[in-house]
């Protein structure tokens, strides 16, 4: 499917935030600042900052500082990228086609970029043009998200333990509702919370978000057995050596399919009530989930 006629637009609006919020290459200590933004403009599509950009404009046509809140979740997004392939995680040479952080900048240098896009993030919400009441509820939604407790470290912590297991369906949910689907959820609520959505809304557009997550994941998962490396922009395959806990792994291709398609439907069904004002969560949750790479 192709991309939403408005994604290219919403793409550009974050490129251009994400320019100015990150320090430029000269600034000092110039090498960290240059291993920051060779990671963050790799070239990402901005799937959390568009899903949180477009949540806010379901409530609101003000969302220059859901664009903000956006940039924050693409560091935290980033970060986690860049310590993923790390030697002693993933140990990947290969991220959207170029080179990982470390394999250009060092290990070290790679560790403290994640850690410099992390900080960065947090003073980014801290200083968004949002009522004070809703900048601290998003900072904390995605303090969680990104957290040890049912987030994306805690997530990551389970992957990592399961690597080479027998793993149950319970478990690999645990891990796919952490790791990956805490964050799009957090990044749709974020954008609710911007756009000044209701409590109900904003507990709506947080089932949407985590069933695009959950489903996104699982997509993921099927793509890495289905694409090329060079499809992908990583190393394919890389799951199956690694003896990761997937959705393919445990319950097979079809079965995975089937399910990515199920949790799409349950994302559909709660933007039913906003009509037309949830046609671009709709078109974008159909990209999401539909991409072949």
């Amino acid at each position: 499917m192709s991309q939403p006629s408005f994604f290219a637009e919403d793409q550009s609006v974050i490129e251009s935030a994400l320019e100015k919020l990150l320090p430029a290459e000269s600034t000092r200590p110039s090498t960290i600042h240059q291993a920051m933004r060779y990671s963050v403009f790799a070239g990402g599509k901005r799937v959390r900052p568009i899903l949180c950009y477009e949540s806010a404009r379901v409530f609101s046509q003000h969302v220059d500082a859901a664009a903000t809140a956006g940039c924050a979740l693409e560091f935290i997004h980033t970060y986690s990228l860049i310590h993923d392939d790390l030697p002693a995680l993933d140990n990947d040479d290969l991220r959207r086609g170029k080179p990982t952080c470390h394999k250009k900048f060092g290990v070290a240098m790679a560790i403290l970029a994640g850690d410099g896009l992390l900080t960065l993030a947090f003073e980014t919400l801290s200083n968004a043009n949002i009522a004070a009441e809703r900048r601290v509820r998003i900072i904390s939604e995605i303090g969680h998200a990104a957290g040890t407790v049912n987030g994306m470290v805690g997530g990551q912590v389970a992957d990592v333990e399961a690597e080479g297991k027998q793993v149950d369906g319970a478990a690999l949910e645990y891990i796919h509702r952490s790791k990956t689907a805490a964050l799009i959820r957090a990044s749709v609520v974020a954008g609710a919370i911007a756009g000044g959505a209701h409590d109900e809304d904003v507990a709506r557009l947080g089932r949407f978000g985590e069933a695009v997550g959950w489903a996104f994941q699982v997509i993921d998962d099927l793509l890495d057995v289905e694409e090329s490396s060079v499809a992908l922009g990583k190393t394919a395959g890389k799951d199956q050596v690694q003896k990761k806990a997937t959705y393919p792994a445990v319950f097979g291709i079809e079965k995975s399919r089937t399910f990515a398609q199920e949790l799409s439907q349950r994302a559909h069904r709660e933007l039913d009530c906003y009509g037309d004002r949830g046609a671009r969560l709709r078109e974008l949750a159909n990209y999401l989930l539909s991409r072949r790479a």
